[in-house]
């Protein structure tokens, strides 16, 4: 059986969604709606914390990877992919955090476990900042950046399927769609911070200092972020949906798989595509069409920009049409529109002005997907495995596809010599994910 076969393989029970109903009390005025609020900035700040990071980690990699992974006589093109490697092996352990840290989420409830993913990803990241080159310590140096991107790869695997159930079950009725496409609005903001860091860096610093010790400042600035993160989940209060809906019954664990599997391959294109276009893009600007630094992260600041304004929008409108035609729309659009948006980077001949608009463009449709994608997710599962199903096929999905992106695109391009290698990549993911939100039910909120 194919990859794509198998992720498209799911349970045949018809009541598959929406699961997570809506509750009855009212969340739209008094305490109800200052609950829903808190939920909503407490769920939100430790995914842009999360997304900073990673794009920061990104946007850098060039840096990186001559400071960590460049032994002597080593090539820049071979660095790059270790350090890919390294980006790749943290989303790895992304699913291995959804099932730990899911599953204490399900038993024990949603707020403890995000107060301790928070506290590990504040920790490692900061770390990253302090950690010694290649230079001064040789060989350990990359084994100890690895070790801390594992440590975040287990909390952000954790963090998603906390986050979004306490911002979907806090909700007020209709609008699950419009709260959880705030978890993906806060990952462009997240991405947008760390690409706003590494330009003024860019910009007020010399390329050698820049590259000395300049690339450490955004890691070591998470940690007053990740502190004041912390005070506001310490606030949190526990969902109504966990301590007044969960059953001891859970699903059989083939339906429970089938959905996981059906959930992966719905997001795959957005987790393909969003990392193609608003994180690799930057690297592959530099090393294959020889861009400049601060070139790439204009590219990915106006990728992101247009990432970022149609997110909100279009979980909003989920709620009213349903996920699938929004999601199903998004994902269509970037098989129909990705070589051709590439080819207009590689030309020389393109003017600048419409490069700008077109890789805002690859963002925004991204941002179609990404909208709606965290209340689909939550609608998949019960209470009793909603974090554990939903962090599982997200993380599964992102681990694969996210995670490999860099390293996938750089080793085929250096291989093959085929420049148009990442708007394939992110195509024939979409492709998938079309495929898969076409067996899906078209309703209101669903």
């Amino acid at each position: 059986m194919t990859c794509a076969a198998q992720l498209l393989t799911v349970s045949q029970k018809p009541k598959e969604e929406p699961i997570l109903q809506d509750r009855k009390e009212d969340r739209t005025t008094g305490e109800g709606a200052g609950r829903s609020r808190r939920a909503l900035v407490a769920g939100s700040v430790g995914n842009f914390l999360e997304w900073y990071e990673f794009g920061v980690y990104g946007y850098f990699a060039t840096i990186i990877a001559a400071r960590f992974f460049t032994p002597e006589g080593g090539g820049e093109v071979e660095a790059l992919v270790r350090t890919y490697a390294s980006f790749a092996l943290a989303f790895f352990f992304r699913p291995v955090g959804a099932a730990l840290f899911g599953r204490l989420g399900d038993r024990i409830g949603r707020r403890p476990v995000l107060i301790l993913v928070i506290a590990l990803m504040t920790g490692a990241t900061a770390l990253i900042g302090a950690l010694p080159t290649y230079d001064q310590v040789g060989a350990l140096a990359p084994w100890l950046l690895t070790f801390l991107r594992v440590i975040q790869g287990l909390s952000a695997g954790g963090e998603f399927g906390g986050a979004v159930s306490v911002m979907t079950e806090f909700a007020p009725p209709g609008r699950r769609g419009l709260y959880g496409s705030w978890q993906s609005f806060t990952v462009a903001l997240g991405l947008l911070g760390g690409a706003g860091a590494a330009a003024l860096l860019a910009t007020v610093l010399t390329e050698a200092q820049l590259g000395d010790w300049g690339w450490r400042l955004p890691f070591l600035l998470t940690l007053p972020m990740g502190l004041g993160a912390l005070w506001l989940r310490l606030r949190l209060d526990e969902t109504p949906v966990f301590e007044e809906e969960r059953s001891p019954v859970r699903p059989p664990p083939r339906e429970l798989a089938g959905a996981i599997a059906l959930g992966a391959g719905r997001v795959m294109g957005w987790a393909a595509a969003g990392y193609t276009f608003l994180v690799v893009l930057p690297s592959y600007l530099q090393s294959t069409l020889h861009a400049s630094f601060r070139q790439a992260l204009l590219a990915t600041v106006l990728a992101n920009l247009g990432f970022a304004a149609t997110i909100v929008p279009a979980g909003l409108l989920s709620d009213r049409v349903g996920r699938r035609p929004v999601m199903l729309t998004g994902a269509v659009l970037v098989v129909v529109l990705a070589v051709p948006l590439l080819n207009l980077l590689q030309d020389e001949g393109t003017s600048n002005a419409v490069k700008g608009v077109a890789v805002c463009g690859a963002g925004a449709v991204v941002g179609l997907m990404a909208g709606p994608g965290p209340a689909m997710l939550a609608e998949l599962f019960p209470t009793n495995v909603r974090c554990t199903g939903l962090g599982l096929a997200y993380a599964l999905s992102n681990a694969v596809f996210s995670g490999c992106a860099g390293l996938i695109i750089t080793k085929a391009v250096e291989r093959t010599g085929n420049v148009d290698i990442p708007a394939y990549y992110a195509a024939a993911t979409c492709a998938v994910s079309a495929l898969a939100l076409a067996k899906a039910p078209s309703r209101k909120g669903s």
